[in-house]
C-alpha cells in the first residue's frame, strides 16, 4: 500500500471558459467541483491505477467537510481550526490558469497530530509519498520529520514538493521529484545537472526532474536514465505532474526498473493532460502511451 501525505488539501475549481480577458467578463461554459491538492491527486491516480493508497491530510471547516465527502479514496484526517483551503483553475483559452490560496496556518498540537497519524499508518506501508506545498508558516522541516519516521519504519519516501520543503525532503534521505523549475529555484544551482548533485549531496537517494517537454530524467548514483515525454498531447496540463508522481510511485512499488518506472511516469502524465481536471487519467490512453503510440 501506498500512503500519500497531502499537508495542503484544496477543494480544486475548475472553470471551462471560451476566453480568458483579465479585467472583464468571463461567461463560464462549465464548472467542476472536486477534492483536490496535489496529494489527493496522486492518490486519485493510484487509485485509477489500481494500487492500494490510503490519504492522510488535515481538514478544516465546511470546505474541509465537504472534500472529506468528495474524496474517491480510503483517507484518515485530522481536525483544524482553520477552513481547508480552495483553488480555482480556469481552462479553454490554451493558457490555463491556477489562482492557489496559500492554505490554513495549522497549530503545533495540530501538526502533532497529523504526524502521530501519520505514523501510525506508515507501518503498514510500502511507500510514503509525501505531495505538495506546505500550508501558511508551517516549518519546511516538517516533511524532514515525516521522511524520518518512514526511514525509521523502514518505509520508502518519495517528497514532490519545493522550496525549503524539497531541500529538508534531501538531508532526510529520500527520493525527489520536483520540476526542473522548483528543482532550481531550490538548489541555486545554473543546471539541472548541478541542481540534482546539489540534491544528491545534501543526501537524496533519487533524483527525479520533470522537464515538461523534454520529459523526464532521473539522477540515480548508478548514473542518469531519461524518457522522453510522449508527443502531440493537448488538453488541460494542470494535473500532469501530479500523474507523473502517481506513476513513479506505483512503479518504485512494484519494484520495476527505473527505466520502465520513468516510462510509466510520463505516460501517466499524458493521459493525465487528456482529463478535464486533476487527478484523472484516461486509462486507455495511458495504456497505449506505455505502448509506445502517440496520440
Amino acid at each position: 500500500m501506498i500512503v500519500v501525505a497531502t499537508p495542503n488539501p484544496a477543494v480544486d475549481l475548475t472553470y471551462r471558459v471560451g476566453t480568458h480577458t483579465l479585467g472583464g467578463t468571463n461567461r463560464v461554459l462549465d464548472v467542476q467541483r472536486r477534492a483536490g491538492g496535489k496529494g489527493v491527486n496522486v492518490a486519485h491516480v493510484l487509485a485509477a491505477l489500481d494500487v492500494p493508497v490510503r490519504a492522510v491530510l488535515p481538514l478544516g471547516g465546511d470546505a474541509g467537510r465537504w472534500l472529506g465527502s468528495a474524496l474517491a479514496v480510503p483517507f484518515d484526517a485530522t481536525a483544524c481550526e482553520a477552513q481547508t483551503r480552495s483553488t480555482v483553475t480556469v481552462t479553454g483559452d490554451g493558457h490555463p490558469t491556477v489562482y492557489a490560496e496559500p492554505g490554513p496556518e495549522l497549530s503545533a498540537a495540530e501538526w502533532e497530530r497529523f504526524s502521530a497519524l501519520l505514523a501510525t499508518r506508515i507501518r503498514d506501508a510500502d511507500l510514503l509519498v509525501i505531495s505538495g506545498s506546505l500550508p501558511r508558516n508551517a516549518a519546511p522541516e516538517l516533511v524532514g520529520e515525516w521522511v524520518r519516521l518512514a526511514r525509521d519504519a523502514g518505509v520508502r519516501a518519495l517528497v514532490d514538493s519545493s522550496g525549503p520543503a524539497l531541500l529538508a525532503a534531501a538531508r532526510a534521505g529520500a527520493d525527489v521529484k520536483p520540476n526542473r523549475e522548483e528543482l532550481l529555484s531550490a538548489t541555486g544551482a545554473a543546471d539541472e545537472t548541478s541542481g540534482a548533485a546539489e540534491l544528491s549531496r545534501l543526501g537524496a537517494g533519487l533524483v527525479v526532474v520533470s522537464r515538461g517537454e523534454d520529459g523526464i530524467a532521473a539522477y540515480a548514483p548508478s548514473g542518469v536514465v531519461s524518457a522522453p515525454v510522449v508527443p502531440g498531447v493537448q488538453g488541460n496540463p494542470t494535473g500532469a505532474g501530479d500523474a507523473a508522481t502517481a506513476g513513479l510511485a506505483a512503479a518504485l512499488v512494484r519494484g520495476l526498473p527505473l527505466e520502465e518506472a520513468l516510462r510509466q511516469a510520463a505516460a501517466a502524465g499524458a493521459a493525465a493532460v487528456l482529463r478535464p481536471v486533476a487527478g484523472e487519467i484516461d486509462l486507455s490512453a495511458y495504456r497505449r502511451f506505455l505502448n509506445g503510440a502517440s496520440t
